[in-house]
């Protein structure tokens, strides 16, 4: 009977049809699914597109900004401004030698960078870029799905992407591309959990983990009088859940390996760590991923934390600020921010060491991480059940104190090291001030074996053999 009855309302729901969308308003779950099969091949289309182009011009942009940055030009020979830079490098690469060392296992070695590059297109796929429009007459969200789990599916994909990576290290048969591989997966383990964990107040605020909805919950906060003006609180979790927001942003850079957490790569101790021994269009597709990743960790940031492709104060006083195609490009706006911070973090700061990077996932973004999270959910539990907004007083106390603890257990660490080394500096210094060998003895390195004394051959000057040759 049960079962007879649902096919009999999954019978009737296809009967009635697709539900009827009104043009600028904003889409829910029950707006998805009913897109013509030519309209889902243009949206596919379009996120491709969009997702090649501006990888081309933020190449071309973050050499041109590192470059004003360095005060140096940047590309600005091929094309106007050097517009046509990276498409030159693309072709240059395109037409470069493929070199594939020996030993290694060719079938890993050519999938790692399509599995590198295919989680960062399907991620795309579930960001909302606008309301409700007409596309050749078909009323449809500017968005390709939506699911119950949407951002589920972007921590998944962001997981799967490091498998590209670690495939890489594996296969290519060298050290320094297996270290680099190592370091990806225990990188990508540390700060997906501290960012998994920026998400959770987001999903108890807007009451859901569809990306659409989350959109939805930013679009307007509570409203207050102001001389006779009716004004609204604000309402993007990036004010409400500013430590969130804070995780969220140092673990996307983490996820992406970039500076400064691109120890994957660390040409200073691993050459080029996990692309090592790749060259020519494989080369060209880790890159692709790299910025693809970028973008869409921006584009995610912007639909999570920054009200999604509502427009932004003043904006928002023009009452058609989010009607039509115009919030498209207040959600290019705000992604292109995005993408400017890796730009410029890239320009300012040095990559930090392993241990450093480590020690922020694990002893600072995973606890902190935790910490707010049961804040968020002890305050949003209290509003429920009739509190007063007397508890986020409470609950921005503890964040302080908390955080207050941490410093100081940090800068007592701290002088408790520099202690440490004080006394191991001074340990090395006698009573009357002459220094003292350290506990374990280096040879010195004028020895007379260094200069062949006591070898037959080559040529001496006062008692002391001289090597001249190899």
């Amino acid at each position: 009977m049960t079962v007879l009855a649902a096919n009999g309302l999954a019978t009737g729901l296809a009967a009635a049809g697709p539900p009827p969308l009104k043009l600028g308003t904003e889409p829910t779950l029950a707006s998805f699914g009913y897109d013509p099969w030519w309209l889902i091949i243009i949206k596919v289309l379009v996120i491709f597109l969009f997702l090649m182009l501006t990888t081309l011009m933020a190449i071309w942009a973050e050499r041109r900004i590192l470059g004003r940055m360095q005060q140096r030009p940047g590309p600005n020979r091929a094309g106007k401004f050097g517009l046509l830079q990276s498409l030159m490098d693309g072709a240059k690469l395109a037409l470069m030698e493929d070199i594939v060392p020996r030993g290694v296992d060719k079938v890993l070695f050519w999938m790692a960078p399509i599995v590198s590059v295919i989680p960062a297109f399907i991620t795309f796929a579930i960001i909302p870029v606008g309301p409700i429009v007409s596309i050749f007459g078909q009323h449809t969200p500017l968005q390709l799905t939506d699911l119950p789990v949407a951002v589920l599916l972007a921590l998944a994909m962001s997981s799967l992407g490091v498998y590209g990576i670690v495939l890489a290290g594996w296969s290519a048969q060298s050290p320094y591309s297996l270290l680099g591989g190592l370091r990806s997966s225990a990188q990508v383990i540390s700060y997906e959990i501290a960012m998994g964990l920026s998400f959770v107040p987001v999903f108890l605020y807007a009451g859901s983990l569809s990306t659409s909805q989350i959109v939805r919950a930013q679009a307007n906060g509570p409203t207050f009088h102001l001389f006779g003006a009716i004004l609204h609180w604000p309402s993007w979790f990036a004010i409400l859940l500013a430590p969130s927001f804070v995780i969220y942003l140092i673990t996307m850079v983490g996820e992406t390996n970039r500076l400064p957490f691109d120890l994957p790569e660390g040409e200073g101790e691993i050459v080029g760590g996990y692309h090592t021994e790749y060259s020519s269009l494989k080369f060209a597709m880790i890159q692709l991923a790299e910025y693809c990743n970028v973008i869409t960790v921006s584009a995610l940031a912007t639909t999570l934390f920054l009200g999604g492709w509502h427009a932004f104060w003043p904006i928002t006083v023009w009452s058609g600020a989010n009607t039509g195609w115009w919030p498209v490009l207040w959600f290019l706006a705000k992604v292109l921010a995005f993408i400017f911070v890796f730009f410029w973090l890239r320009g300012s700061l040095p990559r930090i060491r392993y241990d450093q990077l480590m020690r922020l996932g694990w002893k600072v973004l995973i606890p902190v991480a935790l910490g707010w999270t049961l804040i968020v959910a002890t305050a949003r539990v209290w509003r429920r059940e009739g509190g007063s907004t007397g508890v986020y007083l409470v609950g921005a106390l503890i964040v302080a104190v908390i955080l207050v603890l941490l410093w100081t257990w940090e800068f007592a660490a701290q002088r408790r090291r520099e202690q440490a080394e004080a006394e191991e500096a001074a340990a090395y210094v006698g009573p009357d001030g002459e220094p003292r060998p350290p506990a374990f003895p280096t040879p010195p390195m004028d020895l007379p074996h260094y200069h062949g004394a006591g070898q037959d051959g080559g040529t001496t000057h006062n008692g002391v053999k001289e090597v001249t040759g190899a």
